[in-house]
């Protein structure tokens, strides 16, 4: 791996020394050597199909061996498995060997304190619920060393402190670690038991049908972001004036979300809606949307239109669920003066009203070529002030909310790259992105459109 630095070279040679130091009692350890190449012959096969099929990694064989065997032996189960499975990308020496130790190290530790525990004595005696309690501790213990050891890994080759990246690490291991800790405490206490190996084989496929099935979904939702990310790509790259104001929408629209106690799902509905909202302009002609000059007014209806055009490119998207009824509604006004279809009040769906809010919010705070982002409390005032004429009131007050709870931290803070400042209009005319027409007057400044703050443009 030509392209990891060499103080990474060194800390994965210093940790596998360490698990080869782990090894070395093992020859006089009072252990049955059948049992280690079962279990580790069973690792093997797991870790392979597990990267092979469900996307991860396999832990319950390696947690029943920390529950089952000493120290040394239970660390020597994870290392014929790492060595030799093989992802599905590319697989080097240097991960393999790094995968071995870590697993090695991260085993060790979690026998070490299951037996100091009393934990395979509980486990031969099938004693519940005395076996919980070391089988926690141990998992607790596999979860810290494996987190700790990879933000090593991150913190060396990234410059960053190491805190920081073990607190980025640490979250994603234990929610999976104590699902195949639980499976690897049944496959112990069964293999303790008078049934012997046999029935504990019977626990993985069990825990083989649910990974599968996660990892189905899994797949599933990533393929959802890949259309997603590939639709607001296409709308960045078309419309430069906007750059990055899709994922901005979308955090708005979850803000709301949450803060009107809306679920998981219907959260995720809105994200989406937000991200998508704009997706319609794919369908307007590039020229309209990059005009320095003024509009005409067939120009502004031909824009107009992106509403429609983004309702029928998702039309076919059955996961976007209400999301397609805020990307057609969401320029609609609560005293029915918007558009497409002048719906007015509670006709208007929830989603786009949520929208709706969340678009007139960044528009206002973000930075374009053709002015400077407004402060975040003058855009509050601004929204408030055209709440229930334009906006939802309830919307309003949920945004304010949120964040006066958490603050506004977008992930993309500017529309850069900016295309150039547009031409000054002739005497007379009115900039594209300058016009307030419609009953929208007030100060809602550059980005004011028909319909006020975030119009069509």
């Amino acid at each position: 791996m030509e392209t990891v630095p060499p103080r990474v070279h060194a800390y994965v040679a210093c940790v596998a020394a360490g698990a080869c130091a782990l090894l070395l009692p093992l020859p006089s350890a009072p252990v049955s050597k059948g049992a280690v190449a079962l279990l580790a012959v069973l690792y093997a096969a797991g870790e392979h199909t597990a990267r092979r099929h469900l996307a991860g990694t396999f832990y319950p064989v390696l947690l029943a061996g920390a529950f089952l065997l000493p120290p040394p032996a239970a660390a020597l189960v994870a290392v014929p498995g790492a060595l030799l499975s093989r992802g599905t990308g590319r697989t080097t020496p240097l991960r393999r060997v790094w995968r071995a130790a870590q697993l090695a190290v991260a085993v060790w530790a979690a026998a070490r304190l299951h037996g100091l525990l009393g934990g395979r004595a509980a486990v031969a005696a099938a004693d519940f619920p005395a076996v919980l309690a070391p089988a926690g501790a141990a998992v607790l213990a596999f979860c810290l060393v494996l987190a700790t050891l990879d933000a090593g890994v991150l913190a060396l080759a990234e410059h960053a402190p190491p805190w920081r990246t073990w607190r980025r690490v640490f979250p994603r291991f234990p929610a999976p670690v104590a699902v195949h800790g639980l499976a690897g405490l049944m496959m112990a206490v069964l293999w303790s038991s008078p049934h012997g190996p046999v029935a504990a084989l019977l626990v993985l496929l069990p825990m083989y049908v649910s990974g599968w099935v996660f990892a189905q979904a899994h797949r599933e939702r990533t393929a959802h972001q890949e259309t997603i990310r590939a639709l607001v790509q296409a709308v960045d790259l078309k419309d430069g004036y906007t750059r990055g104001h899709s994922e901005r929408v979308g955090q708005a629209s979850v803000m709301i979300a949450r803060e009107l106690g809306m679920d998981d799902r219907r959260v995720e509905v809105l994200r989406f809606a937000g991200i998508l909202h704009d997706v319609g302009k794919l369908g307007v002609p590039t020229r309209l949307l990059r005009k320095d000059g003024p509009l005409t007014p067939e120009e502004r209806r031909v824009i107009e239109l992106h509403p429609e055009y983004g309702h029928e490119i998702v039309r076919g998207i059955s996961f976007l669920g209400e999301a397609r009824s805020a990307i057609l509604h969401h320029h609609e006004r609560l005293d029915g003066k918007g558009y497409p279809h002048g719906l007015a009040g509670p006709r208007i769906p929830e989603p786009a009203r949520v929208v709706a809010v969340a678009d007139a919010f960044d528009a206002m705070t973000s930075t374009r070529s053709y002015r400077r982002a407004r402060p975040v409390a003058a855009a509050l005032e601004e929204l408030r002030r055209c709440a229930g004429a334009q906006f939802d009131p309830r919307m309003v007050d949920a945004l304010v909310r949120a964040l006066g709870r958490y603050g506004w931290h977008p992930a993309v803070t500017s529309d850069e790259p900016r295309p150039p400042r547009p031409r000054a209009p002739a005497a007379g005319s009115t900039p594209a992105h300058t016009r307030p027409a419609g009953p929208f007057t007030g100060p809602a400044g550059p980005d004011a459109a028909p319909g006020g703050p975030g119009g069509p443009r």
